[in-house]
């Protein structure tokens, strides 16, 4: 980017967390070998980019060592085990995959409901009755796709729950999604 390092230095208090130019000196000339994670974020956030790029340098080199005192790998399938992309082997990959379905079914379901209301004003509002069959007939389909990732959504939480997990918090127009104290025997389809 063209900066100095007090320059980048300067970036980072901006940011809320110094890191002293002489730091960033050190690492730039390889005489600081390990660096906190908030550093590796704020450097990021500072420099633009993001802080797998800082951790694994895809696009520069194509091996880099994945582990201190391991032999050297593809750097992008360094990348791809950080960020979880790539399975690896023996690994339990948590509750990454549980919440990245979690938010996919939350944006589906949103999605979902703000088509359906389209469709539903585009009914009241036909001229025709042609017009107002289609925009029925897609308000039902968007329906039937809200309630669906509604459903799964509520079983995903439940099993996180199960898991011992906490599921993120939901959006109001998806509140109906997790059962009311008491109601655990009611079904989705039921309550709506």
């Amino acid at each position: 980017m063209g900066w100095s390092a007090q320059d980048l230095a300067d970036r980072c208090e901006s940011l809320g967390h110094p890191i002293p130019r002489n730091v960033i000196a050190n690492m730039e000339s390889g005489r600081r070998a390990s660096l906190p994670l908030v550093d590796v974020m704020v450097l990021a956030a500072a420099l633009e980019t993001y802080p797998g790029c800082l951790i694994f340098p895809v696009g520069y080199v194509d091996r880099t060592q994945e582990l201190p005192f391991q032999d050297l790998v593809p750097t992008w399938d360094a990348l791809r085990r950080f960020t979880g992309e790539q399975d690896v082997p023996g690994h339990d990959a948590g509750l990454v995959p549980d919440f990245k379905a979690h938010a996919k079914l939350v944006s589906t379901a949103l999605a979902a409901l703000e088509e359906e209301e389209r469709a539903r004003f585009t009914a009241e509002a036909a001229t025709s009755h042609a017009q107002q069959e289609e925009a029925e007939r897609r308000r039902a389909k968007f329906a039937d796709q809200a309630l669906s990732a509604k459903y799964h959504l509520r079983y995903l939480r439940r099993d996180l729950r199960d898991d011992g997990a906490t599921p993120p918090d939901l959006p109001s127009a998806l509140a109906d999604v997790d059962p009311s104290e008491g109601d655990t025997h009611t079904t989705l389809e039921e309550r709506l």
